[in-house]
């Protein structure tokens, strides 16, 4: 067989415009492998991230199959919205496996709902690629887990290193969602660095998910005076927090320091000018300099409307990765050669830059520290040197 490499641009060679049609019908003789994607497309913060990824991954796939880049094989995605509910999660991952016998899952959206749900994928030895899931430890599920999306363990200390240097940071105050698995562990990262870095802690409040009023929480820390505030918070409620701090009129001085969780093309929508200077890290931004993240940002807009966000560019990726997995597997149905594929892939050149996979299967992309352009909208790269 003659190895392929599935670039965007080899794809849109092969199918020209066809790729973008979206359009699934295979041949009687095509092998048909079904992926499962499970994506919060509604569910409040989480539909953000959710809506994102599954498109993006749709696109990868209709260019894929679009190209007959797979010898083919055809990738057929079969969705479910678990609207953020982990029992549905569950119950979804269930069905896909069982019933629907898929050879690998794209997905949950929340690390909340991978906890619950990966294990299952693992005991049945199918793989599983996350594109949003940072919560610390969650590849340790098993060797069949691997993610797209950097852990924030990999990106926050980068970030807050940079907020000291730059704005001279002494004192902060935090606050997190309690009840959510990516926010807890956004915080105890958080509570690390800050530690590690010899800042002082004046303060830490949280909140129930589905809050929407901070207001007691943002007039305690105000008290406090601290130099940073640091958000470990889903888009949504970050968003919230954002607009109510301005209300208050906290000081245009105190810099406001986000988690992964917080980058997303949303967060300007619901926050507008509050967002402004935000700072926050990342494995990829819209405005990324390569010919690779270019052609996929152009061909996402021309498809949707709209610019995609971090959650999207993991997905693609997840999903170009997942493809050349089966491609090298040439099977349908085997879900320990697919992983076993995947695992051995090394220098992948995606939307996100040139990486491979950690010992962990951690994506081994460099984080990159973005502002939060508030008047245009946009998160743009930080000066770091």
């Amino acid at each position: 067989m003659v190895s392929i490499t599935l670039s965007r641009r080899t794809v849109l060679a092969l199918g020209g415009a066809a790729a973008l049609s979206g359009s699934a019908v295979f041949a009687r003789d095509e092998r048909v492998a079904r992926i499962g994607l499970v994506q919060s497309t509604t569910g409040g913060s989480a539909a953000l991230y959710g809506t994102q990824q599954k498109q993006a991954i749709e696109l990868a796939f209709a260019e894929i199959n679009s190209a007959n880049a797979l010898n083919g094989i055809k990738l057929e995605a079969i969705h479910a919205d678990d609207g953020a509910d982990r029992g549905q999660t569950v119950n979804i991952f269930q069905r896909l496996i069982r019933q629907d016998k898929v050879v690998a899952i794209l997905g949950p959206t929340l690390s909340n709902s991978a906890f619950a749900a990966d294990p299952i994928a693992q005991q049945a030895n199918i793989p599983v690629i996350a594109s949003s899931n940072t919560a610390p430890n969650l590849t340790r599920i098993g060797d069949y887990i691997f993610r797209t999306s950097i852990p924030e363990d990999q990106v926050f200390p980068t970030v807050l290193r940079y907020a000291v240097q730059k704005h001279g940071i002494k004192k902060v105050a935090l606050i997190y969602g309690l009840d959510d698995a990516l926010t807890r562990g956004a915080h105890d990262v958080q509570k690390k660095a800050v530690a590690d870095l010899g800042l002082e802690q004046v303060d830490v409040e949280s909140y129930q998910h589905g809050d929407v009023d901070f207001s007691a929480q943002l007039t305690k820390i105000r008290e406090q005076k601290p130099d940073a505030i640091i958000l470990g918070t889903l888009a949504e409620e970050a968003a919230a927090i954002l607009r109510q701090a301005r209300h208050l009129g906290f000081d245009s001085k105190i810099v406001f320091i986000g988690c992964n969780a917080n980058i997303s093309a949303k967060l300007f929508e619901l926050a507008g000018p509050a967002a402004n200077g935000i700072i926050v890290g990342a494995a990829w931004y819209a405005d990324y300099d390569s010919p690779r993240s270019k052609a996929f940002v152009t061909s996402y807009r021309a498809r949707y409307g709209s610019t995609p966000d971090i959650y999207a560019a993991q997905g693609y990726d997840a999903a170009y990765l997942l493809a050349e997995a089966i491609r090298r597997a040439d099977d349908v149905t085997n879900g320990k050669l697919v992983r076993d594929k995947l695992a051995s892939i090394s220098d992948f050149e995606g939307v996100l830059g040139r990486f491979g996979w950690s010992a962990d299967r951690d994506a081994t992309v460099q984080p990159k520290v973005l502002i939060g352009d508030g008047g245009n909208k946009v998160f743009v790269a930080a000066v770091t040197s």
